[in-house]
């Protein structure tokens, strides 16, 4: 490749932080959140690739830990700000640097490595499969209707400043990180980027707002929206742009989204990366007028395949030979004995005959429990080599809830 791939310097990080800007577009952020990655940025996770002195590719990886069916919280390796420069397209440049990734991921002892694509056609061949999906809704709030569940008169609402109650709905997102897969425990720091809020990113809308919601004295639940205001002959028309809505129970769920319904002076709902099982889809009075649009989320990888299979749990009891093909990390190719259960599982090398064949990128996709691998199957992505396991192993793979993740990075 005739380039000089390195770990970032602390020093270096406004080049290769312009090289990632350009890459997606050129258009300067505001000067408080150059500031904010700048500091969130662990150089010591981040690679840059260099030409004569100048950077030209960049990738990076936050020490997230991910939760899991189960609800344990895993290490993994948040893969972000990868870039290559349009003038070194097609050098190989980018599979070197996620060959050197993986390999670091490895060295770290992390089991999985997850990313958000900005071209999802990008990571399949290094092993990534989409693990979670999420929601779009535009919502027409003026002829869709709410209906309630009981309690949620007793939800108290209230305006508070986003900064001021940053501590209480953060309070409230780390006791849903444990309920739900592909939710991520959020490193310290990181509360900061929802507030940030520059008039130019806000396409015409509000300041960001805040709601609280609260019983007996306790914070349940928060929305953060922002109001952008229209007109037409008729009367007002204006779209209440969701940024959050995080709450602890039903009622909580409900009253956060019924006061989103009804706000003054507007008739429309935009609400992004949403989960797909949302309880406010089973309450609207017509779902067709909510416009959903479902969207790849998380994509995943196993980085080491015995460690992540033990580390999360399965809804029956399984008792199946995985056989793994993996390319780009051959470590992980080969026959596995998976052995779970609702309270834990053991995965080792075996030389037992193989029930199911399949690679690891449908292993990533399977993993939160949000694809099935009956649907891989059919899709021929999936071999069943013993009759009758595919069905045992895609049960026991499923989750309850669908998987989610709740922002990007």
């Amino acid at each position: 490749m005739g380039n000089d791939l390195r770990v970032l310097r602390r020093e270096d990080w406004d080049e290769w932080y312009d090289n990632l800007v350009r890459a997606f577009g050129g258009v300067p952020e505001s000067a408080e959140e150059r500031a904010l990655w700048r500091e969130l940025t662990e150089t010591d996770r981040s690679l840059g690739a260099w030409d004569g002195g100048v950077c030209v590719g960049t990738a990076g990886a936050f020490s997230f830990r991910l939760t899991v069916p189960g609800g344990a919280a895993v290490p993994a390796a948040g893969v972000t700000m990868v870039s290559v420069a349009a003038t070194h397209r097609r050098r190989g440049m980018l599979t070197s640097m996620m060959r050197r990734q993986l390999d670091d991921v490895r060295s770290w002892g992390e089991p999985l490595a997850v990313l958000t694509a900005s071209e999802p056609v990008i990571y399949g061949r290094f092993g990534y499969g989409v693990g979670s999906y999420h929601v779009n809704a535009e919502i027409d709030t003026a002829r869709v209707r709410l209906s309630v569940p009981p309690g949620t008169e007793d939800v108290r609402l209230r305006y508070a400043a986003p900064a001021d109650v940053l501590d209480a709905c953060e309070a409230v997102y780390a006791q849903l990180v444990s309920r739900r897969p592909g939710m991520v425990a959020r490193i310290p720091g990181w509360e900061r980027l929802w507030l940030l809020d520059p008039e130019s990113e806000r396409g015409g809308a509000s300041p960001l707002q805040c709601v609280l919601a609260e019983r007996g004295g306790e914070v349940v639940g928060y929305a953060r929206f922002r109001i952008k205001g229209d007109w037409e002959a008729a009367g007002p028309k204006g779209t209440v742009v969701v940024q959050d809505v995080d709450a602890l129970d039903p009622a909580a769920h409900a009253a956060l989204w019924r006061f989103l319904f009804e706000i003054d002076l507007t008739s429309k709902i935009d609400a992004r990366r949403r989960p797909l099982d949302e309880p406010w889809q089973h309450l609207v009075s017509d779902i067709r007028r909510c416009s959903l649009l479902v969207r790849d989320s998380l994509h995943v990888r196993l980085v080491d395949v015995g460690a992540a299979l033990e580390a999360r749990t399965y809804q029956t009891p399984v008792d199946v030979v995985l056989e793994v093909e993996d390319a780009f990390c051959p470590w992980n190719s080969g026959r596995w004995r998976l052995t779970g259960d609702p309270k834990g599982a053991s995965c080792m090398r075996t030389e037992d005959a193989a029930d199911l064949a399949l690679s690891v990128r449908e292993l990533g996709s399977a993993y939160l429990g949000g694809v099935s691998l009956d649907a891989l199957a059919a899709a021929g992505r999936v071999r069943e080599l013993r009759q009758g396991a595919l069905g045992e192993v895609s049960v026991a793979f499923g989750s309850t809830v669908a998987p989610w993740l709740a922002h990007g990075f």
